[in-house]
């Protein structure tokens, strides 16, 4: 991935780690525009990095979507680099009676919307010399949390979609990042995990993404070190104890 000289659109850009990503590409010279359902986080976000744009955005929401891609398409036609960041992660427990509205939201945030939002914009993709889909998976991906069974498997299913879609589209122009986060210090579930001292702090996250992807433009994965035990553990022949030790420790998480 060229890192300079992009026009970038990052879904749930006003907080955590997409604000992080916006914030690194503008500092970069990108044009940046960031997307998200809260207006407050967005203008938070512009207010303290002048420059980037801001634009609301449901990725729940086919109609938004589509009215979305129309309005950036023709504000930036040559936006060349989508990333797939915006997601919710949510509690379930199996206890039973508690439903399946939580796990349906989760699919449609965290699969759907990318998977609708790529497709609405590929036509555009397509007619820049050079461009980039980036999906933001997990390091759950590849071990599930069984507190957030539904978040884990949407992960998992986005990291898989990202495989199929960067062989269907080798040789062209479109390039196809994934980017799987660790546990990162923000407030994906609330402001316990913002300050949880087991969580890869936010700016050391971003400056290794930023760093691998500088380093490795055709990598294809970006797997900072701390994701490096849950990414590989299965190869490791580790998959086991890496599950149970996740768990484990991550047991007081709960609904």
């Amino acid at each position: 991935m060229d890192m300079t000289g992009n026009t970038i659109l990052i879904t749930g850009g006003g907080s955590g780690i997409g604000r992080g990503l916006a914030e690194a590409f503008h500092k970069l010279g990108n044009t940046v525009i960031i997307s998200g359902r809260s207006r407050e986080r967005l203008e938070g976000t512009v207010a303290a990095n002048p420059g980037i744009e801001a634009m609301t955005l449901d990725v729940a929401d086919p109609a938004d979507i589509q009215r979305f891609t129309d309005e950036l398409v023709t504000k930036q036609p040559a936006v060349n680099v989508l990333i797939n960041n915006a997601g919710i992660m949510g509690w379930e427990s199996f206890d039973g009676g508690g439903g399946t509205q939580a796990a349906e939201d989760t699919i449609t945030t965290n699969l759907l919307g990318p998977i609708r939002l790529t497709d609405a914009l590929l036509p555009t993709l397509r007619k820049q010399e050079k461009a980039v889909v980036m999906n933001v998976t997990s390091g759950l991906a590849f071990v599930p949390l069984t507190n957030a069974p539904t978040y884990s498997a949407t992960k998992a299913a986005l990291h898989s979609y990202t495989e199929s879609m960067r062989y269907q589209l080798r040789g062209s122009n479109i390039e196809v990042i994934e980017l799987a986060p660790p546990y990162v210090q923000t407030h994906l579930t609330g402001e316990s995990q913002a300050s949880d001292p087991r969580a890869m702090p936010l700016d050391e996250f971003i400056a290794e993404a930023m760093q691998i992807l500088e380093s490795q433009p055709e990598s294809g994965e970006v797997i900072v070190s701390h994701c490096e035990p849950l990414r590989f553990a299965a190869q490791r022949g580790a998959y086991t104890p890496t599950f149970e030790g996740l768990n484990e420790a991550m047991a007081g998480m709960t609904p």
